[in-house]
């Protein structure tokens, strides 16, 4: 069997949840030895996968038609493969394209949905337009979706009901527990001059991560604990510019550390596991890699009861869920009480994130994500 796998990001150019997941789906598919994985991947030529870009003539194009022209670059690439399996909107059309030439059956996992999402037309301008229809033509005419939580297969059913029911399949994203274990190596907190105890955010500088959110929030929460930032590259200036605004006005009186640049593994796993709670006060997320990233490391985690982050954290056990709330000073303030409640208690927080880390290996394996993947495939192929 020979499977062509459609991505934006591939290493070292990986930016979220979906490229994390390709990456990791593509390795464990590749161990079980029953097919081979021909990698399609948007950038420069490359010997791990095939690399996919524009000319520069290209340059002053709406990102959005960017986007379709290298899909359709992949798409005729792709005659000699079996079935197609896409991810993002990003690599959908692709993978569209090449199910109509070729009439080779077209997965797609849905890690977000654009109708969901609708601060990204601050990013994409009118290019939200276009990547919302070609979002919804692949999902609409897919043999097979897959969502990656429960809560993500409802969002699906309600944004696009013309998709059969019946070719939705919910199969969760994993971890790799032995990649993300915990790491005592403190060098990073000296490197950064971090102080303890901390709490930490890890994400992109986007709403959907309500980072904001948590600046506000952590106002009120006390001067004697460490909020520590890990992000970088804001989708639009405007929340670029919120999140700079709030971090300096909290510097004034509380200790804030901001890591603008992409860390290295070792550093990451460090930094999670030194630090006492993990934060992800997403306004909507369709599972939250980064939630079990933090578990692994024995970590407790404070996340939005928000898509499928209740299936990952299991409140009270590994972690608190914070209702998301209309009424956003009434959201700020349930999580600040849930911050002060895990950062004032140390031993709670350690059995939670205990917990947390045998929930990622008993629940979570990238093996068992591998072998519910190619059951999909071999299904489809017949």
């Amino acid at each position: 069997m020979t499977i062509g796998m459609i991505t934006r990001e591939w290493p070292p150019a990986i930016y979220g949840g979906a490229g994390v997941h390709v990456t990791n789906l593509t390795e464990a598919l590749s161990s079980l030895g029953r097919q081979s994985i021909n990698v399609h991947c948007f950038g420069s030529k490359r010997r791990d996968a095939t690399g996919h870009d524009l000319s520069s003539s290209f340059v002053e194009l709406n990102p959005a038609l960017k986007t379709l022209l290298i899909d359709a670059d992949i798409a005729s690439d792709l005659s000699q493969v079996q079935l197609v399996h896409s991810h993002t909107w990003y690599a959908n059309f692709a993978g569209y394209l090449a199910s109509k030439m070729y009439s080779i059956p077209h997965v797609v996992t849905a890690h977000s949905l654009e109708p969901l999402r609708p601060w990204k037309a601050e990013q994409l301008g009118g290019g939200y337009a276009i990547s919302s229809w070609a979002e919804r033509i692949s999902y609409e005419s897919a043999d097979a979706v897959i969502a990656v939580s429960d809560g993500m297969k409802k969002d699906i059913i309600s944004s696009y009901p013309a998709v059969d029911k019946s070719r939705i399949h919910t199969i969760r994203n994993g971890i790799n527990t032995e990649r993300f274990a915990p790491n005592p190596d403190n060098a990073i907190l000296t490197k950064y001059g971090i102080a303890q105890p901390y709490a930490l955010f890890v994400g992109r500088i986007t709403r959907q991560k309500g980072l904001a959110h948590l600046l506000r929030a952590w106002r009120s929460v006390s001067q004697e604990f460490t909020l520590v930032v890990a992000a970088s590259s804001p989708d639009e200036p405007a929340i670029g510019e919120e999140v700079e605004e709030l971090i300096a006005e909290l510097r004034q009186n509380r200790s804030v550390i901001w890591i603008r640049e992409m860390l290295p593994h070792s550093e990451l796993t460090a930094l999670l596991t030194h630090s006492r709670v993990f934060l992800c006060p997403s306004i909507y997320e369709p599972l939250g890699i980064v939630n079990l990233e933090a578990m692994a490391c024995e970590t407790a985690v404070i996340a939005t009861r928000v898509g499928g982050i209740p299936e990952v954290v299991a409140d009270g056990e590994t972690g608190i869920l914070v209702e998301l709330s209309s009424d956003t000073s009434q959201f700020e303030n349930e999580l600040t009480k849930a911050i002060m409640e895990l950062m004032s208690d140390e031993d709670r927080s350690t059995a939670l994130g205990r917990n947390g880390r045998q929930r990622a290996i008993a629940e979570f394996g990238w093996d068992k994500v591998a072998r519910a993947t190619m059951d999909l495939y071999e299904r489809l192929i017949g």
